[in-house]
């Protein structure tokens, strides 16, 4: 139910994890951002946007989830038609029909750009000059951006590009040079200019992703790791890992994690393929105790899919968080 627990207490398989809580969290956030300009709180929205709430429904739109859980068991039904609870499907619709309000915002000397995805923003300076900004990109599977500005006549102000905190090597180019300051992760590289109709920034984002560790106060996450590339976070399901228990998995930190994109797949995504380790035995079959270690010694192969896409093929097994050996 929708309780409070203690502090640290982040159950994976339990916590409620409401689609409406990551939208609250999404609104939150774009207020505290719209009053700071800090880019900590755009990197919230886009946490939430791209996994808590997109997990909220299924690819077809026509299943959501009220609970994100980050750990599923075999048989639990997590995505359903409606519910007698009716405020998460028309919250998640609301949000995504708004979506292009999340991705801009302007200030008295120029325009901010908090997320990168195909589309064009079309508005007026506080000088009233007509902008045209436009947006091609790959993301979030590749990193890749192209902004190409087109304001009714020359004129200065201020582009805000926000660069992501998950780009750890950002390099941006302004009419094919590099950008005047070096852009850091988590900020907003501030570019002020004499922009001129059809003049283009190019980012090249860091996609090699990584490992994420949780606190280890977070008692039922100790010793495991997150994946995460580019935005987006990822999750072993068993669909696509026959032959081994998600829960018996683990990963290796001396064998590569490896993205492979899709076309086809779930709509088109990037999974993340890996070498890792599984135990033996299923850990189903051995004994509560025992005064050797258990350890995960057999090889196998693993693979990864975005944590939104969960249960699309129906239910099973999944988690977010893997032991790391």
């Amino acid at each position: 139910g929708e309780t409070f627990g203690d502090a640290w207490e982040l159950p994976n398989r339990q916590a409620y994890t409401e689609s409406c809580a990551a939208i609250a969290g999404l609104l939150f956030n774009q207020r505290m951002l719209a009053a700071t300009g800090d880019a900590k709180y755009a990197a919230m929205m886009e946490r939430a946007l791209y996994n808590g709430i997109n997990s909220g429904m299924d690819l077809n739109g026509t299943l959501y989830c009220y609970r994100n859980p980050l750990a599923t068991g075999r048989t639990e039904k997590i995505r359903n038609p409606w519910y007698t609870t009716t405020c998460c499907p028309p919250n998640l619709q609301r949000t995504f029909a708004a979506l292009g309000a999340y991705f801009y915002s302007t200030s008295n000397d120029g325009v901010w750009t908090h997320f990168y995805d195909n589309s064009t923003l079309d508005w007026r300076l506080d000088s009233g000059t007509p902008l045209k900004l436009e947006v091609k990109t790959g993301q979030p599977w590749n990193g890749d951006v192209s902004i190409t500005l087109t304001p009714a006549k020359a004129e200065e102000f201020t582009l805000y590009l926000r660069i992501p905190d998950w780009s750890r090597q950002t390099k941006v180019l302004v009419n094919g040079r590099p950008a005047p300051e070096p852009p850091q992760a988590n900020t907003y590289l501030t570019l002020k200019r004499v922009w001129k109709p059809g003049d283009t920034v190019a980012l090249d984002l860091d996609m090699s992703g990584g490992l994420i560790f949780a606190n280890p106060r977070v008692a039922e996450d100790h010793g495991k790791v997150a994946l995460r590339r580019g935005p987006i976070v990822y999750a072993l399901e068993e669909p696509d890992n026959p032959g081994v228990s998600v829960f018996d998995a683990a990963i290796d930190p001396r064998t590569p994690i490896v993205a492979e994109h899709r076309p086809g797949f779930l709509g088109g995504v990037t999974v993340l393929t890996h070498k890792g380790r599984a135990y033996p035995r299923p850990l189903d079959a051995e004994p509560l105790y025992s005064p050797e270690p258990f350890k995960p010694t057999r090889p196998v192969d693993l693979t990864f899919v975005p944590y939104y896409t969960f249960h699309s093929r129906g239910p099973g097994a999944m988690t977010v968080w893997i032991p790391v050996q």
